[in-house]
């Protein structure tokens, strides 16, 4: 057997080992790679919150959260668009008949006007999906 070095690069490596250990070698970049801190894939509630800081200007979230400029967002994941009494919607969203999910949720914060057309909502949408995803994991928090 061949001396190897030790800054040989792994593919050289597997070639002097037998193959069980060759296809050891072959999964340490897999294994260190796991190994690292993974970012949820619901995202992450805390940037939410400073994502939500945004949405703050018009909503509420939180035991005393109510509807001001815009309505509060309590318990906004299975809610119907328009349902909330504390808030006067405009009759768009009334009669959108849009129940707020994951799906329908990331499609109106990224274009509001889309999803409903005649909204009141003055946003002009965000396009950055982690920071969606880090919106939505917030927002989950308040459910």
């Amino acid at each position: 057997m061949r001396p190897v070095r030790l800054l040989r690069p792994l593919r050289s490596l597997r070639s002097l080992l037998p193959a069980p250990a060759a296809l050891l070698v072959s999964c340490v970049p897999l294994f260190l790679a796991g190994a690292a801190p993974a970012r949820a894939a619901g995202g992450d509630a805390a940037a939410g919150k400073a994502v939500f800081a945004r949405c703050a200007a018009c909503h509420q979230v939180g035991p005393s959260a109510r509807g001001t400029f815009g309505p509060h967002l309590n318990a906004l994941f299975g809610r119907r668009a328009g349902g909330t009494p504390d808030y006067a919607y405009s009759a768009a969203m009334k009669a959108s008949n849009v129940v707020w999910t994951e799906a329908t949720l990331r499609a109106f914060v990224k274009s509001p006007g889309d999803v409903v057309p005649g909204t009141k909502m003055r946003f002009w949408g965000l396009g950055n999906e982690r920071q969606i995803d880090d919106l939505l994991a917030y927002l989950r928090t308040f459910q």
